[in-house]
């Protein structure tokens, strides 16, 4: 979906980039360091990973808004993979398996723009990415929880974790759940009363300056503590973790992939060209690459800090290389200052930030269109929390791809009539009672692609309304048939054989060409001739009613 293009502040280009970009950095900052913790990482990391990535992507990137660091789904995903693989592993081991893991996310994602795989993009169905991401985003504030009522507890599963919060309410912090409810009700505020107003920022620098003024450490609230300050130093990956960590990686580059390109087509304004998204593959692999020796956890496309830097005026990528200067900055100036910030706002700005992937009202929309799609997001939903979010991947991976199977493997075959006083041919349906049918015609419609999958299936679906009408003539309308497969011929060919036993004839219209020279070329070809074949259903009612004298058009048998 195609946005407006958003106006400039001052009516200068430039300007407006360096406003959109400095605002977007209000949200970019915090929400990154929030996100480092989700991964269970130091929250220096998130810093690393809203600099060198994004720098990475403003030079190789098709987007001009899209702005690049980590995301929430991205950031359970990775802490997720990292709890497996290095469970109660110091910082220092946890930032070289985090380095490792980023390096193969950016080489994953890069190999694969050499493939040119950009449509795997589109394995993942849209109802199935609705559940996946509403499961993330439940399980994610299910993770933030304990930091927000001050309970401490080994973590385990979603069920396990639940369990112990509930468990813990008795023994709850009520200094830190006030500290993050207060932060929640003023990010809420802010963003109901003052939407313009960086929320993010204003509440992690009132909970910081409180917290050094007030001495809050005294009164058990748990702070961020030191935060090394400076550029990020070199770090090398260790390749020999790479067996353990492919599975991983694999599913965080597809959704860091999936992420961004939806991002960045979402927030393309009319003039500007479509993301393409071999390039997007590229430009957000090479940011992994490199980020990866720079401390860095897995990057891609923003939803929210890409809506901020394209409302506050963005129209180049320069507002992006004015966020990452803005993340310097930080770095260079105000790491003491970041480790006053309690964990509890932290926690308060994830599970707020969180709660935007839980959309009730999709599924809603999903269950009124479509039943089974609906079944196919709870599935994702339910797979996400309850078998683990790289396993959740895989769930929503084999529902779309069940869901396509499925799809392919039940053809549309519709019983056609004529509207009256019209040469337009529709489904005969209870709507349409007036619809004209022709006697001795059996007319249908056959749909999608015919191939080994479906063949037999639209076999079984015609056989019951040959044997309720008694035509002379089927006549198969192909004209939404966009290829017939080699098995799906040979099934029409025994077909028309039987069929003309018994004194039925088959007739086609409406093949493509492609189509047409396939048939031509077979027995079924031979057997039918040009004079069964026609170029549309309208000259063949036409020729089978002068040929058999059949009766003037009478009302569709009920």
């Amino acid at each position: 979906m195609a946005v407006a293009e958003a106006p400039v502040s001052g009516g200068k280009p430039l300007r407006g980039d360096v406003v959109a970009g400095l605002t977007a950095a209000a949200v970019v900052i915090p929400k990154a360091m929030a996100y480092a913790t989700i991964a269970g990482l130091p929250i220096e990391v998130g810093l690393y990973t809203a600099f060198v990535p994004m720098l990475v992507y403003v030079l190789l990137g098709t987007s001009r808004p899209l702005s690049v660091s980590t995301t929430t789904t991205i950031a359970i995903l990775t802490g997720a993979e990292l709890s497996s693989v290095a469970p109660g592993a110091d910082p220092g081991q946890l930032i070289v398996v985090t380095a490792t893991l980023t390096l193969m996310v950016g080489a994953i994602l890069v190999v694969a723009s050499l493939l040119r795989l950009g449509f795997v993009a589109n394995f993942i169905s849209l109802p199935v990415l609705v559940g996946f991401k509403a499961g993330i985003g439940v399980v994610i504030i299910v993770d933030q929880l304990p930091k927000l009522l001050g309970l401490h507890f080994d973590k385990g599963s979603f069920v396990h974790n639940v369990g112990e919060i509930l468990r813990g309410l008795g023994h709850l912090s009520w200094p830190t759940l006030a500290v993050g409810v207060g932060t929640i009700a003023v990010l809420t505020l802010i963003e109901r009363l003052r939407p313009r107003w960086p929320a993010p920022l204003i509440a992690v620098a009132g909970a910081i300056a409180a917290a050094g003024l007030l001495g809050w450490e005294n009164h058990g609230i748990d702070l961020v503590g030191t935060v090394p300050s400076g550029f990020p130093h070199l770090t090398l990956p260790d390749l020999a973790l790479a067996q353990q960590l492919w599975p991983g990686a694999c599913g965080i580059a597809l959704m860091s992939f999936t992420e961004t390109i939806a991002v960045g087509r979402a927030f393309q304004a009319s003039h500007e060209p479509l993301p393409r998204a071999n390039r997007e593959l590229l430009a957000t692999g090479a940011g992994n690459v490199a980020g990866a020796f720079f401390g860095a956890m897995p990057s891609g496309g923003g939803m929210s800090q890409t809506a901020v830097n394209r409302r506050a005026g963005a129209r180049s990528q320069m507002s992006e290389v004015v966020t990452a200067a803005a993340t310097v900055a930080t770095m260079l100036l105000l790491a003491p200052l970041i480790g006053l910030m309690p964990h509890a706002t932290l926690a308060a700005l994830v599970i707020v930030y969180s709660i935007g992937l839980i959309n009730p009202a999709d599924f809603r929309d999903i269950l009124r269109v479509r039943r089974t799609e609906f079944l196919w997001a709870l599935a994702a939903f339910a797979g996400v929390m309850l078998l683990g979010t790289l396993k959740g991947i895989l769930v929503a991976i084999v529902v779309s791809l069940v869901a396509l199977a499925h799809q392919a493997a039940d053809p549309a075959v519709r019983l056609l009539g004529r509207k009256p006083g019209t040469n337009v041919f529709r489904a005969r349906t209870p709507e349409h009672p007036d619809d004209e049918a022709f006697p001795g015609l059996l007319l249908l419609r056959l749909e999608g692609r015919l191939f080994f999958v479906n063949a037999e299936r639209a076999a079984e679906k015609i056989r019951p309304l040959i044997a309720q009408y008694h035509p002379r003539y089927v006549v198969l309308d192909l004209s939404g048939l966009f290829d017939l497969e080699y098995s799906a011929l040979s099934a029409l060919i025994d077909a028309e054989r039987r069929h003309r036993a018994a004194g039925v004839q088959l007739v086609l219209s409406g093949l493509n060409p492609e189509v047409h020279a396939m048939v031509l070329r077979s027995p079924l070809g031979k057997a039918l001739g040009e004079e069964w074949m026609f170029f549309n259903l309208e000259m063949a009612v036409d020729r089978l009613q002068a040929d058999a004298a059949l009766p003037t058009p009478a009302e569709s048998p009920t």
